[in-house]
């Protein structure tokens, strides 16, 4: 993928410099009232398109920062997650110990004469 991305900017490079061979002329540019710049063609061109490229990245930058906030949030709420868990885990075998301390036996061990509360001592 890197190669690719050189050979698309080689080339781009190269026709920047051909593009900029050809059209030397100057041409006046007006960007606000009385604020005149006259340049030639190729440098007035080539700043738009570097203006254009660090926008763009900068845009980038902005992009990928959201998305690390979004994804150290997501990791945050997952830290949260498996430890809230790792409690109702540790609950429910807390839960499981209780209960076997009050188990009962089964029926058919239980002699006509006893009641539940000798049978559960």
């Amino acid at each position: 993928m890197r190669q690719i991305n050189f050979v698309l900017i080689f080339a781009v490079c190269l026709l920047a410099v051909l593009f900029s061979l050809e059209n030397p002329q100057p041409i006046s540019i007006q960007f606000l009232p009385g604020v005149k710049v006259q340049l030639p063609l190729c440098i007035e061109l080539l700043l738009a398109t570097g203006i254009g490229a660090v926008t763009a990245w900068s845009f980038s930058l902005w992009n990928r920062m959201q998305i690390m906030i979004q994804s150290q949030e997501t990791i945050r709420q997952n830290r949260s997650r498996d430890e809230r868990i790792e409690e109702l885990e540790t609950d429910i075998q807390r839960y499981k110990a209780e209960i076997l301390q009050y188990r009962l036996p089964p029926a058919s061990e239980v002699t006509k004469g006893e009641t539940i509360d000798t049978v559960a001592q």
